[in-house]
Order: C-alpha cells, then sequence, then structure tokens
C-alpha cells in the first residue's frame, strides 16, 4: 500500500482525513450535494469540504484533492475520469424567435445574438462533423442558471447543458433551435492532480458519482491528460 493510501486510513481501516472538491455551481448543488452528503455520512472520520463555483479551480494551488467538471474539457495535465454523459441543446425564448428570425444554419446562429459566459467559440455537429461556431452578444455570465435566466428573458441563443433548459422546455418558456446542429455530448468528469494512484477519498467519492451518473453502455474511462 502507498504512502498516501495510508495516510488516508485510520488505525481501524475507515477513511479519515479531509477531502476538498470544486464542483460546478450550476449543477453541483442539485446533483452533487447528495451524494457528497451521503459520503459523508458513511465515513464518520472523513471531513468533506466541497466549494461550488462555475470557473475551474486550479488543483494544485489551491489544494483540492479532485474536481467535478461538465462538457467538452482543455487539455491539462490533469487525470480524469469521465463517470456519465452531459447533454445539450442550443435554445431561446418564443418572445426573442419573435423578434428574430429562427436561426437555421451555422451563419444564422453567429448572427443572431447569443449569451455567453465569455469569449468561447460553440461547438456544434453537422452531419457528425464537428463545426465551430464564433457567437456574438451583448450579455454574458459566468453561470448556467443565469444564462438560462437571460434566455428565457428573450435576450438571446444560448447553448445550455438540458439539466438547466428541460423545465422551462417543458413548460413552453423555451424552445430547442438548430435541430440540423446539435450540440455535442459532453461528459461528467472527476479531475485530479497528476499524482499517480488515486487516493482512497477521492475513490470512495468517485464510485458512487459512477452508480449515480453513469448510463448502460456508455463510457466511464481514464482519460489521461485532460482536465
Amino acid at each position: 500500500m502507498d504512502d498516501v493510501a495510508c495516510e488516508s486510513l485510520s488505525p481501524t481501516g475507515d477513511t479519515r482525513g479531509l477531502l476538498r472538491v470544486a464542483a460546478p455551481l450550476s449543477f453541483g448543488p442539485t446533483h452533487l450535494a447528495a451524494v457528497l452528503a451521503e459520503l459523508a455520512q458513511r465515513n464518520p472520520q472523513l471531513q468533506v469540504h466541497a466549494v461550488y463555483s462555475d470557473r475551474f479551480a486550479d488543483l494544485v494551488s489551491e489544494g483540492f484533492d479532485a474536481a467535478i467538471r461538465i462538457g467538452t474539457l482543455p487539455d491539462s495535465n490533469l487525470l480524469a475520469r469521465r463517470i456519465g454523459p452531459i447533454r445539450g441543446k442550443v435554445v431561446a425564448s418564443p418572445t426573442d424567435l419573435a423578434a428574430r428570425a429562427a436561426p437555421q444554419t451555422r451563419a444564422d446562429s453567429s448572427a443572431h445574438e447569443a449569451l455567453m459566459q465569455g469569449t468561447e467559440v460553440w461547438r456544434l455537429l453537422d452531419r457528425g462533423k464537428v463545426v465551430i461556431v464564433h457567437p456574438r452578444g451583448r450579455f454574458e455570465a459566468d453561470n448556467g442558471q443565469a444564462l438560462a435566466a437571460a434566455a428565457v428573458a428573450g435576450l438571446g441563443l444560448a447553448i445550455l447543458p438540458d439539466f438547466s433548459t428541460d423545465e422551462h422546455i417543458a413548460s413552453g418558456a423555451l424552445v430547442a433551435v438548430l435541430a440540423d446542429y446539435p450540440v455535442p455530448e459532453g461528459g461528467i468528469v472527476v479531475v485530479r492532480p497528476p499524482a499517480g494512484h488515486p487516493p482512497r477519498k477521492v475513490e470512495l467519492q468517485t464510485e458512487p458519482l459512477v452508480e449515480r451518473f453513469s448510463e448502460p453502455g456508455s463510457r466511464t474511462d481514464q482519460l489521461q491528460g485532460r482536465s
């Protein structure tokens, strides 16, 4: 047994110590909090410190053991494990589409007012191939729920995960657009610093997440060198 694993076990074999986890504010409180609470309940000697923010925390400099991230992630030196799929759509409100014609093509989406988290590009599928769209708009927010609220208010198009829009689509407050250009499937991913075998406390966190979010036949693989 390596030193990291030994440090995470009490003399009785129970996992102990501090587990610091970063998770998205748009996803964590509603989808992850119950899993982490159950983890703490099952391991009374383990301290669990969850930080919810939609910014990407620097795991090493900020002292996190792991982070849960969603979507399509950039390359990095972090080690990652995909634990389930995440799906999304391009959405807009009926009010917006009444004022500005519903986009039908990639060019239409570039010309339409967009809601963004920053200076990102949008990735869509065109007959199975990923294509890039450069959106433009005057409304930005670093939180998916804030973007969903702006979309409901009729401020423009947004690419959002289904968990942020399902309720609004069901009520008619939002509609899906660009059906011929779907959003590529992303992942729910646990990332950790590049430190060899994962500590026992990180494994204890990851396994119930796999049980909760994996789907039959979906990948739950190790993605080396991804963040």
